[in-house]
């Protein structure tokens, strides 16, 4: 009867929370969801209602106190959890494309095996009077079983032996509920962790409605020239048709040369980065058909030169090309989309006269864009040189910059492309390819990195919340002065508390002062909490100086790139050795008490 109202309770008590996190964290019109969730936990524990039905008799009949029965029990319920925490993160962690698969893993293992068992402790608290009649009903008195015809020295001597032993088994059973704890205080950086990653896309949301207004990343290609040709087929009656053909034309030099100017645009909280941008373009032509192509067939009047760019909006003067000696305003539109699919094109002047010999042009382009600006070397041989007074730039693309400077003063790159390096020529018929398989250039992106820092800070909280509770747990058996679960869960609150005062700051400041507010704060709310509990400042003052320790070293293991499994293995085995050493001393299983007891007897 006792396992079925705990079963029955804690899947009503499963519910319950369902209900309160969809009304507060989601959807309160899908509050119905409660109770397909309660149903479904009550025929998901059914092997958990079985083994309990089955360990109640087993605990009833040990020889042990009362309290000792009910810490078995709890011991069982988590023990029950962990199948169900394995199986459950499945749900929540995505196997494929994630680096992280195994520290998220282990992470959601620990925050559903946390959960359940919390559901399950309150289950216990609310069945609480049926749990004590029940064990005291089979309770026997520990002086019952001792013959009355023994000497008085071994009834004593009998007597003190169960004390030492039920010291150490509360001390056992202390620090498995200590540990469940840990677990349980795992729930709360689940949400931690989900709420940063809503800022963090809050804030690329901004990002990305400010950059539409102004203008989005853009990638530049060409100039190029298209000019079709007439091709004389059959059709499927054996009959002469016209078919219209276009070839591609591709300078045989290019050089771009240009500047960047940063604009920081504030928005609501955040700050969104864009830039302003003139380039400066020129090259030749050296034109040469295919042996394929008859040079009668090229309709030459037709011919347009052709400059593909991404986003209309960027463009803040009108766009002159200066080719073959006369000067051509471009106007939005593509003769074909073998390249681009959005660009400016306008027709020239070409002549049978101009083929076999170098053809110049020079255009300058000023446009303004957000986080990147690309190059595409449509070219037989490509020089980009570009320069900014923006201190953080990110070389990426197909191709990194053969020379470049970055100091506080900006960046200066310099790209150099020649015929070897492209799978293309400069002409190109019935060609159509992937431009960003070849781009390159920079990005400029508004450092936003205390997102990504605050997320791996938080993957730590299972070492923050396990060492701290450790100490706690330590410092009490020696002191003899030990802590109600409920202190547990207020210091491990206090700890969570941290990573979202550190969210929240290090959106109005620099990543590294928030980190320094928000550690100072909650070390020194833990620091006098323990003088208050211990009433000794020595006490207090190690706890503050452990704390001090552990979130340095953490910061530390954030600041590290490739260095960070390195320093935080040792680091962690320094910690172990610590922990060993201090701990070296303790009487986990209270002998001294019973060898003292033994020798007053």
């Amino acid at each position: 009867m006792v396992a079925m109202k705990i079963w029955i309770l804690t899947s009503i008590v499963f519910g319950a929370g369902w209900l309160f996190y969809w009304i507060f964290f989601e959807s309160a019109e899908t509050w119905y969801t409660a109770v397909f969730a309660a149903i479904c936990a009550a025929i998901g524990s059914l092997p958990v209602l079985l083994v309990i039905a089955i360990i109640l008799p087993r605990i009833e009949d040990l020889s042990i106190q009362r309290n000792d029965k009910i810490n078995r029990l709890v011991l069982a319920s988590f023990i029950c959890t962990v199948p169900y925490g394995l199986a459950g993160s499945n749900f929540f962690v995505n196997r494929y494309n994630n680096d992280q698969f195994w520290t998220d893993y282990l992470l959601y293992s620990l925050a559903v095996s946390g959960v359940l068992f919390a559901c399950s402790i309150v289950a216990m608290l609310l069945t609480r009077h049926s749990i004590i009649q029940f064990f005291s009903s089979f309770e026997t008195p520990a002086h019952s079983t001792i013959q009355t015809n023994i000497h008085m020295e071994t009834v004593q001597q009998h007597a003190a032996l169960p004390d030492g032993n039920r010291q150490s088994n509360k001390t056992l059973f202390k620090g498995l509920i200590t540990g469940a704890l840990i677990l349980i205080m795992m729930i709360p950086t689940i949400f931690v962790s989900n709420l940063v990653t809503e800022r963090q896309q809050r804030q690329q949301e901004v990002v990305k409605e400010v950059s539409s207004k102004w203008a989005t990343s853009q990638t530049v290609a060409g100039p190029y020239i298209w000019i079709p040709y007439a091709v004389s087929e059959t059709d499927r009656d054996n009959k002469p048709v016209t078919i219209i053909k276009h070839v591609l034309l591709l300078p045989e030099n290019l050089t771009i040369s240009g500047d960047m100017s940063p604009e920081i645009r504030p928005r609501s909280i955040y700050k969104v980065l864009l830039y302003k941008s003139s380039l400066k373009t020129n090259g030749n032509f050296f034109i040469r058909l295919p042996k394929e192509i008859d040079p009668a067939s090229l309709h030459l009047a037709d011919a347009r030169i052709c400059f593909g760019i991404t986003d209309f909006k960027g463009i803040e003067e009108r766009v002159v090309v200066n080719f073959n000696g006369g000067a051509y305003e471009l106007s939005p539109g593509l003769p074909v989309n073998d390249i681009d699919t959005n660009g400016l094109s306008a027709p020239v002047n070409l002549a049978l006269s101009d083929f076999g010999k170098p053809v110049d042009f020079n255009m300058m382009l000023k446009i303004k864009g957000s986080e990147q600006l690309h190059f595409v070397p449509l070219s037989g041989n490509a020089k980009v040189s570009l320069q900014s007074a923006w201190s953080n730039p990110s070389f990426d693309g197909n191709n990194l910059p053969g020379e470049r400077k970055v100091d506080d003063n900006g960046f200066s790159a310099v790209w150099t492309i020649n015929k070897a390096n492209l799978p293309f020529g400069t002409v190109l018929q019935g060609t159509t390819f992937n431009k960003d398989n070849f781009s390159f250039g920079i990005s400029m992106l508004q450092p936003a990195d205390q997102y990504a820092k605050t997320m791996r800070s938080v993957k730590y909280a299972i070492l923050i919340i396990g060492l701290t509770f450790s100490l706690f747990f330590i410092v009490e058996i020696m002191q003899k002065k030990p802590l109600h679960p409920v202190q547990y869960v207020l210091v491990g609150l206090a700890l969570v508390i941290f990573y979202t005062l550190l969210l929240s700051v290090s959106e109005f400041m620099v990543f590294d002062q928030a980190y320094l507010i928000a550690a100072l704060a909650t070390i020194l709310l833990i620091t006098l909490y323990a003088k208050s509990h211990f009433a000794n400042w020595k006490t207090a003052v190690l706890f503050g100086l452990v704390l001090c320790g552990l979130y340095g070293f953490i910061f530390v293991l954030i600041r590290l790139e490739d260095t960070a499994l390195l320093v935080g293995s040792i680091g962690l085995f320094l910690v172990l050795a610590m922990v060993m050493y201090g701990s070296r001393k303790i009487d986990w299983y209270n002998i001294k008490a019973v060898d003292n007891n033994l020798a007053s007897l």
